[in-house]
């Protein structure tokens, strides 16, 4: 019998490795079409990460190692594969002078048939000179050698300098990165200028984003770390903000599609953070994220640690690891970003087949079926071990993840687990292939009753062979 004793001891989760297929042996629904990864960490000690989008089959896979002495790359053909994959060395800091010093951020882009790294190094003698520079590579494969630096990204300033990003936008390459600049009283803001080529500047740069509000200089005056996502007729630029521990955070700047981003009062930041510490699924200091794509979904990419407590300076703690989730919309065209979400597999929401514009989410702890869910993660959950043992499954909230779903007389809730029979019954389901609609599921909670919608409402519901009936209690899994 599977206990919450067992579960802990395996994270509270199935492993994203089967596990839910062998839990489930009856049940052969298809699974979310977009396979993102959620087991996460998807690679331990890699800050800063940033993976490519799809390149010719391929991701790949670069960030800050503990040690900031070098740059590497790894690749695979699924982001899964990125777990395992071999990872190449592609250039070292040099023994003694410039670039001698820490090595951080690089991120790799494909551009005009090239590869470029851009990443920031001090120096030996002064490790904290941190600068961009750039690599290059005329290889089709990013892993293999002949890379060539290339030299320094000048700027207006000579000063503190670092995560530099770059996109195209409208027949234009964009610079984008965070400096100090000269007469601010700040650790680094958020520049803007146009390029020349993939190694120059054409235009000067322009001010974005200064670290203002409070979620921003929590321990240092920070806006760094830029990542461009460009959806639903604007450009969207996360960031992140604060001291690198479990303050650390993500805000976000938006600019119209058809706007000079070239000019500062095109850029509207939001008030708050759009990604925080989360202490109910222990993940703290999500931050210096990218983006990528698998099939139609959008995916975010970033690091955060499992702890929030840190002995000596967090900059020097080696267990920032990369992490990868669904990036989610809302009806208005905005991102929806959830929590940073815990160790575990796979994620999915549920979608009603007789209201398929509909998910089942919680709120107040009860279960009901709403349209343009802002809060994503009250509507994301987890399929794990059920309590009765093999053959059954349970429920779990993303963001609630000591709370399993739970029939509760007429009520269907999240409620935090109890070590009892009672429970076990009551949160425990068997997951079959879809009544209505094989590729879906459907949820039986006992000998002919079935999780259901009914008018914004999880019920429970006895379909047996009435039509519209099996078709509430059909799911498609997002």
């Amino acid at each position: 019998m599977i206990t919450r004793r067992s579960l802990l001891a395996t994270g509270g989760v199935l492993a994203a490795t089967g596990a839910l297929t062998s839990a489930t042996p009856t049940a052969t629904a298809a699974e979310p079409v977009a396979e993102v990864p959620t087991g996460n960490p998807l690679v331990e000690q890699r800050a800063d990460p940033f993976i490519t989008p799809p390149t010719a089959g391929m991701y790949y896979l670069t960030g800050s190692v503990p040690e900031y002495d070098r740059v590497v790359i790894r690749g695979a053909s699924t982001l899964d594969g990125l777990t395992a994959a071999r990872e190449r060395t592609i250039w070292r800091r040099p023994a003694s002078g410039k670039m001698g010093g820490y090595i951080w951020a690089p991120e790799l882009h494909r551009i005009d048939g090239k590869w470029y790294v851009y990443f920031a190094a001090g120096d030996k003698d002064e490790p904290f000179r941190i600068r961009t520079y750039v690599l290059e590579s005329p290889n089709a494969d990013p892993r293999e050698g002949g890379w060539v630096l290339r030299g320094q990204m000048v700027t207006a300033w000579d000063t503190f300098t670092l995560d530099a990003t770059t996109f195209a936008h409208r027949g234009k390459r964009y610079f984008l990165w965070a400096q100090s600049e000269p007469g601010i009283a700040t650790n680094s803001n958020l520049y803007i200028a146009e390029m020349a080529s993939p190694l120059a500047l054409k235009s000067a740069p322009v001010r974005i984003a200064t670290p203002t509000l409070p979620w921003e200089v929590q321990g240092f005056k920070v806006n760094e770390g830029p990542a461009v996502l460009i959806r639903n007729g604007r450009v969207f630029v996360t960031y992140s903000a604060s001291a690198t521990d479990a303050r650390y955070c993500m805000g976000l700047l938006t600019a119209d599609e058809n706007a000079n981003l070239l000019d500062a009062r095109s850029w509207t930041k939001s008030p708050s953070p759009v990604f925080t510490t989360n202490a109910a699924t222990s993940q703290y200091g999500p931050g210096h994220n990218s983006f990528t794509t698998v099939g139609s979904a959008d995916v975010l990419v970033y690091h955060a640690r499992d702890y929030r407590d840190i002995t000596g300076d967090p900059l020097f703690d080696p267990n920032r690891h990369t992490r990868v989730q669904r990036l989610h919309w809302n009806a208005d065209g905005t991102p929806s970003f959830g929590v940073p979400v815990g160790r575990g597999g796979p994620i999915v929401r549920l979608s009603p087949l007789d209201a398929p514009s509909l998910v089942v989410r919680h709120y107040e702890y009860r279960l009901r079926v709403d349209g343009n869910v802002r809060d994503v993660a009250d509507s994301q959950f987890r399929f794990v071990p059920g309590f009765l043992g093999s053959g059954t499954v349970a429920l779990q909230s993303v963001n609630f993840p000591d709370r399993y779903v739970r029939v509760d007389g007429d009520q269907v809730r999240i409620d935090p687990f109890e070590d009892t029979d009672a429970y076990g019954r009551a949160a425990s389901f068997v997951r079959i292939p879809g009544l209505s609609d094989r590729t879906a599921v459907s949820l039986r909670a006992g000998a002919d009753t079935y999780l259901a919608h009914d008018t914004g409402r999880l019920v429970l519901s006895r379909p047996n062979n009435n039509r519209d009936a099996r078709r509430r209690a059909t799911f498609r899994l997002q």
